[in-house]
């Protein structure tokens, strides 16, 4: 199972989102992932770093880290110009890039609102994301958030991995069993115990919170080492 952290992006500049990154190149963490929202949920009044441009430079940075948003949502760019974002990226960093992708819910809603998007149905927003994600599947490996049954239903139809937000290790067993599912969440209170319940669950990926001790990620790491994507 591959390790990843989400970078704290909730900040005026790129300093601890830099930094971050460099502690997990240094501890041999996979990946570093960037939230993709206009502000922190439920905070307005805060900033949010775009994830794109931030990734690029990441990446560009560490050549042995794997980049994403996590999860980039469709609708608050054109659908041409969210998989053109997803192709520079992986022109900047060939075979590190993960589409990982979403069709929001409603707690992102109010960030669409106040920036006067359009308020799409599920139904509309999940065929955005299959159009997305049948654009990108030939390129990159693509995830996509799991949800309603229809939206994973979707994953499993294009042969596409499962993202899980903080979901149980029940439900990431019974989500493997019909395909790729990766897990993403908070820190749980016992990180190693987690970590090998998730791995004997299936998941291919855990990535964790900006909040985690990156170094204990990476005793971890050590103790279980796999090597880099292909």
């Amino acid at each position: 199972m591959r390790l990843g952290v989400l970078l704290p992006t909730f900040r005026e500049a790129a300093d601890d989102a830099f930094a971050a990154a460099q502690a997990a190149a240094a501890a041999g963490i996979d990946g570093v992932f960037a939230y993709d929202h206009l502000w922190p949920m439920g905070s307005p009044h805060r900033p949010s770093l775009a994830p794109f441009p931030l990734l690029a430079a990441v990446a560009r940075r560490h050549e042995e880290l794997v980049v994403g948003p996590l999860v980039a949502r469709v609708g608050l760019v054109g659908t041409a110009h969210l998989v053109e974002q997803f192709t520079t990226l992986e022109a900047l960093a060939p075979g590190r890039v993960i589409a990982a992708m979403g069709t929001g819910d409603k707690l992102s809603a109010p960030e669409n609102e106040a920036y006067g998007l359009a308020s799409l149905s599920a139904d509309e927003r999940r065929a955005l994301l299959r159009e997305a994600a049948e654009a990108l599947a030939p390129v990159m490996p693509v995830w996509l958030g799991a949800g309603a049954e229809a939206t994973n239903q979707l994953a499993r139809e294009l042969g596409v991995v499962l993202n899980v937000w903080d979901a149980s290790v029940g439900r990431v067993r019974a989500l493997a069993a019909s395909g790729g599912v990766t897990w993403a969440g908070p820190v749980p209170q016992d990180l190693f115990a987690t970590l090998g319940a998730l791995a004997d669950a299936g998941a291919t990926w855990a990535i964790f919170s900006p909040e985690v001790e990156i170094g204990q990620l990476g005793e971890w790491r050590r103790a279980a080492p796999l090597s880099k994507l292909p």
